[in-house]
C-alpha cells in the first residue's frame, strides 16, 4: 500500500535525476534546449497559479516575463558584473510591483473581459520597450556580463558558466514547484481553489475575493519574473519579441498540453510543446518544408487535445480506462 502522494512522488523524482545527470551526457546543443525548456517550465508554473489554481485566465502573462529580463539587461552594468545579491531581489521587486499595479485594474473585470484587458496590457508593455530608446528599440539590449555571487572577493556562483547555470535554473524550478505544492495545501491556496470553482459562494460566506485574487496575480508575475531572468542571463540579450501577445499564447498551449489544474502538467506541457517544436523544425527530418514549421506544429496541437483533452499528465488514466472491461449487463 503505497503512502499518501506515493505513486507520484517516484515519476518527479526520476525525472529530476535525469535533468540533473543530463549535462554529463548531452551535447552542448541539447544541455541549451534542456535549459530552455527548465525555465519555460518555471514560466509555465507561474501562469498555472493564476489559470489552474485561481481559474484567472490572462493573455498577457509574457508582461512580467519579459520586465523582468530587460530589468536584467538595464540593471547590469556594461563593464563588471553585476552581483547576484541585489540584481535578483531587485528585478523580482520591480516585476511585481509592475504585476501588483496591473492586477489591481485588470482585477476589477471578469471572464473574456480580464482577457482582453490583460492582453491589452502586455501589448502596451511590448509597445514601451519597442518604442522607448533605453530599452533599445527593436534591437533589443545586450548583457554583456553574465551577473555573479561573491563574497569577500570569493566568487560562489558564476551564471556566466553554462553548467552553474543550467543547475541553478534547476533549483529555481524545484524551488518554485515545492512553493506552489505547498500554497496550494494552504489556507490561501484552498482560498483560490473555492475562487475557482464558485467565487460568488466564496463572497457569500465572507471572503473578500479581490486581496486574495491581486495576490496571486502578483506571486505569478514574480515567479515569471524568475524565468525572466533566467532567460536574459541563458541568450545574453533581450528583444521585444519575449513580450509579444504570442509569448503568452505559448505559455497558455503549455499548460493545455500538459493538462491544466496541476504543477506535473504545467512542467510536462513545456517540455512537450519544446520538443515538438524542436521535432517540426529539424530540417534532417522535413528538409525544406521545415521553414514551414508552425503548420504542423499546431496540426499536432489540435490532435493531442482532441485525443488527450485533460492533458499528456492525464494519459496514463485515460488509458487504464479504456482498457477497463465493459460493465455486462445484468
Amino acid at each position: 500500500m503505497h503512502g499518501r502522494g506515493g505513486p507520484r512522488i517516484w515519476p518527479l523524482a526520476a525525472a529530476l535525476i535525469a535533468l540533473a545527470v543530463f549535462p554529463q551526457i548531452g551535447g552542448s546543443f541539447y544541455i541549451d534546449l534542456a535549459l530552455t525548456t527548465v525555465i519555460l517550465s518555471i514560466f509555465a508554473l507561474s501562469l498555472e497559479l493564476l489559470v489552474g489554481r485561481t481559474g484567472l485566465v490572462s493573455f498577457g502573462h509574457a508582461a512580467f516575463f519579459g520586465i523582468a529580463a530587460y530589468a536584467t539587461a538595464l540593471l547590469s552594468p556594461a563593464a563588471s558584473a553585476a552581483s547576484l545579491a541585489w540584481l535578483v531581489p531587485a528585478v523580482l521587486l520591480i516585476t511585481a510591483l509592475a504585476a501588483a499595479a496591473i492586477g489591481a485594474l485588470c482585477l476589477r473585470t471578469r471572464g473574456v473581459y480580464f482577457i482582453m484587458v490583460t492582453l491589452a496590457f502586455a501589448q502596451m508593455t511590448y509597445f514601451v520597450f519597442h518604442d522607448m530608446k533605453f530599452a533599445g528599440g527593436s534591437d533589443g539590449r545586450y548583457l554583456y556580463v553574465k551577473p555573479v555571487l561573491a563574497v569577500g572577493g570569493v566568487t560562489l556562483l558564476d551564471l556566466g558558466r553554462p553548467l552553474t547555470l543550467y543547475y541553478a535554473a534547476l533549483g529555481c524550478l524545484i524551488v518554485v514547484y515545492v512553493l506552489l505544492a505547498l500554497l496550494g495545501r494552504s489556507r490561501f491556496g484552498h482560498a483560490l481553489a473555492g475562487i475557482r470553482a464558485n467565487e460568488q459562494r466564496m463572497r457569500a460566506v465572507g471572503f473578500s475575493t479581490y486581496p486574495y485574487k491581486l495576490a496571486a496575480f502578483t506571486l505569478a508575475g514574480g515567479l515569471a519574473g524568475i524565468a525572466g531572468f533566467l532567460l536574459a542571463v541563458k541568450d545574453g540579450f533581450v528583444t521585444p519579441e519575449i513580450l509579444a501577445w504570442h509569448q503568452s499564447g505559448a505559455v497558455l498551449l503549455m499548460l493545455i498540453l500538459g493538462g491544466i489544474g496541476t504543477l506535473r502538467g504545467a512542467v510536462l506541457g513545456a517540455f512537450v510543446f519544446v520538443l515538438m517544436k524542436e521535432f517540426f523544425q529539424s530540417e534532417a527530418l522535413f528538409g525544406a518544408f521545415a521553414r514551414h514549421w508552425q503548420l504542423p506544429l499546431g496540426l499536432a496541437i489540435i490532435a493531442c487535445v482532441a485525443l488527450m483533452p485533460n492533458g499528456v499528465v492525464a494519459l496514463p488514466t485515460q488509458l487504464r480506462r479504456m482498457r477497463a472491461p465493459l460493465p455486462h449487463a445484468g
